[in-house]
């Protein structure tokens, strides 16, 4: 996503096929009018993530996921009601997905149906990703500030 990457770090997002907008488009489209100034502090702290500061793990909720997946959670403040979830690959480079809003009343994201997809949809992505560096379909590039390789998923790959 251009318009968020910069020099101190990448950032992604996954268009599904049937589909011509990504999952972090979708995101916004979903929350624009009840969460529009956190949104809008969601996409100040992406610019600032991609060109001034990296992806400090102090911005994520971390470990969202399985152990060692990366998938955390971004919101606008730490204590937000909305969330954002993500593929963190140290620092430098973040795979966005999809979210949604989490009450304070709500003790865990699996209380809500949609969060748990989205959730779960990103601990998929990050198998898969996993799998295909482990294959050499997918690598870092020389400076491990993008992804080379194959990028393209099917569903056919998870049957």
């Amino acid at each position: 996503m251009k318009q968020f990457s910069g020099c101190q770090a990448s950032i992604y997002s996954i268009c599904l096929e049937d589909e011509q907008i990504t999952l972090f488009d979708r995101f916004l489209d979903e929350n624009k009018i009840t969460f529009k100034s956190e949104l809008k502090s969601i996409i100040d702290r992406l610019q600032i993530i991609g060109k001034f500061t990296g992806a400090r793990e102090s911005f994520f909720k971390l470990n969202e996921g399985n152990p060692g997946d990366g998938v955390c959670a971004l919101s606008d403040t730490p204590d937000s009601k909305l969330r954002l979830y993500c593929i963190r690959y140290g620092s430098l480079i973040i795979v966005l997905g999809g979210g949604g809003y989490k009450p304070k009343s709500m003790k865990a994201f699996q209380e809500d149906q949609k969060l748990t997809r989205e959730n779960y949809f990103l601990r998929q992505v990050s198998s898969d990703i996993k799998q295909r560096m482990n294959d050499y379909e997918i690598l870092f590039s020389d400076d491990n500030m993008d992804f080379t390789g194959d990028l393209e998923f099917n569903n056919e790959e998870n049957e």
